[in-house]
């Protein structure tokens, strides 16, 4: 799900929270939004916003039209338009906690981190027990990188709203983000208990799994990921991932395989594949895949390192030194790949060039394996 649709997803349960009913509103105006709320829940968007633009003809105070009305124009990815009106609606009712709270979705869209946060601390003083608010709240912390008070606004959602699946596996991504593994893999449980079905869980938690170095775990839940949304390219690499670190290239060959059927344009599957083919010794595989990820994604300076090697095993050290270039001109700290130049420059008698790339592997902590 793409940061966009994430957001409306979000915004659309906003619009939902309860408790938000406009006293003495006038019976056609509420009609009106009932109608665009109808319509907004039937995936009707012009539809939604044109019934809202009817309820605030009809009353002009109506704060809570406002409010929808932009609820449909960020999912629709009018942001200054949605802007607009939560300011509106705001303006009308100052005490509407919801037009804070899903404005400040929209100020994490744009990268406005520090608004985004400002309006969901206003939503808490307005609702103290509104779980969405601390939840967006974390959401901002985490995206300014403040990962403990987001997990502190994650926990107090939970602590208002304990069944709430997402904000359990949002809290378990920022642990395992900062190696809290154990804490991810109890929520990424929790998650799986509240919603069964949720693919995404059980991915990440294979992810988890993988890096605690449980393989069969992690393979596990790839493959329940996979039963629950066989498109997901990203659950068949990880699981041919796993299979490589347990040595079976050639069933994670055929994931990596499939993940690039299912998305031609996912780079690291490329790669996954090219090492295998490396290890297997089919070095022309392995060049193909890795020059098909660069040409995605031409900054990972692991991926020039890696086909450098490839072109190396063939003796064609002008293309390995060439590709030890490109990888030491993104990642100049990496020693590894200065011995390899090195010993590339080596095969070609460059005797000087050599040694100073020996000796610049050795000043960044080379180590003979």
């Amino acid at each position: 799900m793409n940061a966009r649709s994430w957001l409306a997803v979000v915004l659309l349960v906003g619009t939902l929270m309860p408790g938000l009913s406009i006293a003495g509103e006038p019976k056609a105006a509420a009609e009106a939004r009932k109608k665009g709320e109808q319509l907004l829940s039937a995936g009707d968007f012009a539809g939604a916003i044109a019934a809202y633009t009817e309820a605030t003809r009809l009353d002009p105070k109506d704060s809570k039209a406002y409010c929808d009305r932009a609820v449909v124009y960020a999912h629709t990815g009018n942001l200054d338009k949605a802007l607009a009106d939560f300011a509106k609606a705001i303006e009308i009712n100052p005490k509407l906690a919801m037009a804070y709270c899903n404005r400040s979705k929209v100020f994490l869209e744009q990268g406005n981190y520090d608004r985004a946060i400002a309006d969901c601390t206003e939503a808490i003083r307005l609702d103290p027990n509104s779980a969405f608010a601390y939840y967006s709240r974390g959401m901002a912390y985490g995206r300014k990188g403040n990962f403990d008070k987001e997990i502190e606004d994650y926990s107090e959602a939970i602590r208002l709203d304990p069944n709430n699946a997402t904000t359990h596996f949002d809290r378990a991504v920022t642990y395992a983000n900062t190696d809290r593994l154990d804490e991810a893999l109890a929520d990424l449980a929790e998650a799986i208990r509240l919603n069964p079905k949720y693919a995404d869980a059980y991915r990440s938690r294979g992810l988890v799994y993988g890096n605690k170095g449980d393989l069969d775990k992690a393979i596990a839940d790839f493959t329940e990921a996979i039963g629950l949304n066989p498109d997901d390219s990203a659950a068949y690499c990880k699981r041919g991932y796993a299979y490589s670190n347990k040595g079976e290239y050639d069933k994670a060959i055929a994931d990596c395989t499939e993940a690039i059927r299912l998305n031609p344009k996912y780079a690291p599957a490329y790669w996954s594949r090219g090492t295998c083919y490396q290890v297997k010794g089919d070095a022309g595989k392995a060049i193909a895949d890795y020059t098909e990820y660069i040409r995605l994604d031409p900054k990972n300076a692991t991926v020039y390192a890696s086909r450098g090697a490839a072109y190396g095993s063939l003796g064609d050290f002008d293309n390995a030194i060439a590709d030890f270039d490109d990888a030491i001109r993104l990642d100049p700290k990496d020693a590894e790949v200065y011995q390899n130049r090195g010993v590339a420059y080596e095969k070609k008698g460059d005797k000087a060039k050599a040694e100073e790339d020996f000796a610049q592997a050795k000043k960044l902590g080379y180590k003979p394996q």
